[in-house]
């Protein structure tokens, strides 16, 4: 039962996941589209929105965990050796860890760059 309890927790985390990566990240590709910033000036006001930072903040968690679950599931179906499949498993959410940290990172830092130059909007 566990194990059903397992897939069912991450066939769950998998659609939730999606449902705000697909709506944010439509939202950021319109966005980008429609208005893109003018300069780099302008990229950092518009980070500095509180609702845009925390939408991205949010963003980029949700969107490591999707892509988490979604790896980790083809892994251990088709990777049977358990070594090897361990050692993919652990590469994979190094570089997710990684990429997370540097992506929170640049959020922070651009919120902070523009609150630093007055342009919070």
């Amino acid at each position: 039962m566990s194990r059903q309890a397992s897939g069912l927790k991450a066939w769950v985390i998998q659609r939730l996941s999606a449902v705000y990566v697909a709506l944010f990240g439509s939202y950021l590709v319109i966005r980008l589209i429609a208005a893109p910033p003018v300069d780099h000036q302008a990229f950092l006001a518009w980070m500095a929105v509180p609702w845009v930072a925390l939408g991205v903040l949010l963003y980029i968690p949700l969107l490591l965990l999707h892509a988490w679950v979604g790896v980790r599931d083809v892994l251990i179906d088709y990777i049977k050796p358990s070594g090897l499949r361990m050692g993919l498993l652990s590469l994979f959410a190094l570089m997710l860890l990684a990429s997370g940290l540097w992506a929170a990172q640049a959020v922070v830092m651009a919120r902070a760059l523009a609150i630093d130059a007055g342009s919070m909007g």
